[in-house]
């Protein structure tokens, strides 16, 4: 039964499991393929969860003294956002003036300080501000080990601000564990507590999973859960872009000097949380076919994800199509599990958005509306992207004033297994 919230943290998790239904027969999938939607989280994306899992856990080791820590983190952006909707939660004020820092004992709640890099979106800079967060850019090309970079920049301002708490998603043992403990338990719940039907057949298990790593502790999570309460037979396929160095060696090494446009997943180190033993197999993947792939999901799916989500499932059907995953593909009841992490929200002055969404083929409609319209009255039907007045990129927009660097889903007792 539905009942009040006490605040937007309790509205973290508890996500939606969708099946993917038109994809699945687009691709002659026999197997179910599922989503597990994470935009629907109260934050937007699945680092709500390791965000509100980590500032609880640092409150009762007491790393977190209300009204007198700053929360500083390195971040592509969705863990940021975590933060500063928690921090603003716990009724977060700024405390600093200049570079004199004043423990303010009164109020309760922290101030945030996020560490983001270039390449990440305006959205995600403007959502951060809006929650009370400041924000400093760093350079994208800066290698994790740089002092310029938003993990050396993080750790600087660490060690100059007084009651500085750096919580660390790449080795916070919260981060694995809180997907251990509420992401594969909502998808397990949601498989299990779907009967199987004649028109969708189902295993009763989890069958396979598949998830973007950039920490590792979504699918590391998930993978534990799985494995140790309700299938240890789970396949589990990490995705990782080409270009990052998650995916270890051999034909899944990157390509010398790939550069990749998809935010969220992959790095050039490997974090602590990531446990390769949890994943059995990786897929690499591609910008273009990513958002390739978030445009079928719109198209076909209605649901407005962002890129990761799209490699995510571009790895998933390849490695369907591959020898190693054509029998589950092939059998009815099987299900196969894609985790959904964030939404279209956070993208939306991107270019590769704009050019999917203003520059698509124009439909069979289009053509109808022009004949009847006349062509000088439809210049609306294939707006251009030209035409679009562009997002000012990181370097392009004036540096903050006060900080530069130079350069409901319904929930129920028993969720499950949504259908369109």
């Amino acid at each position: 039964m539905p009942q009040i919230l006490d605040t937007a943290l309790d509205a973290v998790g508890h996500t939606p499991l969708i099946r993917l239904d038109k994809i699945a027969k687009a691709n002659d999938l026999k197997c179910n393929l599922l989503a597990k939607v994470e935009f629907f989280s109260a934050g937007g994306s699945v680092k709500d969860r390791i965000a509100k899992a980590m500032v609880i856990a640092a409150e009762k080791e007491g790393r977190l003294i209300p009204g007198k820590s700053v929360v500083i983190e390195p971040t592509s952006g969705n863990t940021g956002i975590g933060l500063a909707l928690a921090c603003a939660i716990k009724v977060a004020h700024p405390i600093a003036s200049s570079r004199e820092y004043a423990l303010n004992t009164t109020d309760k709640g922290y101030s945030v300080i996020i560490t983001l890099p270039n390449k990440m979106s305006l959205e995600k800079e403007a959502l951060l501000r809006a929650l009370g967060a400041e924000v400093i850019r760093t350079p994208t090309e800066a290698a994790w080990d740089s002092p310029e970079s938003h993990i050396g920049v993080a750790e600087r301002l660490q060690r100059a601000i007084p009651y500085a708490v750096i919580l660390d998603q790449y080795s916070n043992v919260n981060n694995p564990l809180a997907h251990e403990l509420t992401t594969g338990p909502e998808i397990i719940e949601a498989v299990v507590s779907t009967p199987s039907t004649s028109e969708h057949p189902s295993s009763g298990k989890v069958d396979v999973l598949v998830a973007g790593a950039g920490t590792g502790g979504t699918v590391t999570g998930i993978a534990r859960a799985i494995k140790k309460t309700h299938n240890k037979d789970c396949i589990v396929v990490g995705v990782d872009p080409k270009g990052s160095v998650l995916a270890g060696t051999g034909s899944n090494s990157p390509s010398d000097n790939v550069q990749y446009t998809v935010e969220g997943i992959g790095y050039d180190f490997v974090p602590d949380v990531l446990n390769f033993e949890d994943i059995d197999q990786w897929m690499k993947t591609g910008d273009d076919e990513s958002y390739a792939a978030v445009q079928q999901i719109m198209r076909k799916e209605g649901l407005l994800v962002g890129g990761s989500s799209g490699s995510a499932l571009s790895g998933a059907l390849r490695w369907l199509q591959s020898d190693a995953g054509q029998q589950i593909a092939n059998t009815e009841g099987l299900n196969v599990v894609v985790l959904f992490a964030d939404g279209i929200r956070n993208y939306m002055s991107k270019s590769w958005f704009l050019q999917i969404a203003l520059e698509a083929e124009p439909s069979a409609m289009a053509g109808v509306i022009s004949g009847i319209l006349g062509k000088e009255k439809t210049t609306n039907v294939n707006v251009k992207l030209a035409e679009t007045p562009a997002s000012p990129s990181a370097a392009e927009r004036k540096p903050s004033a006060t900080l530069a660097l130079s350069d409901t889903a319904a929930r129920s007792a028993s969720p499950q297994i949504v259908s369109h």
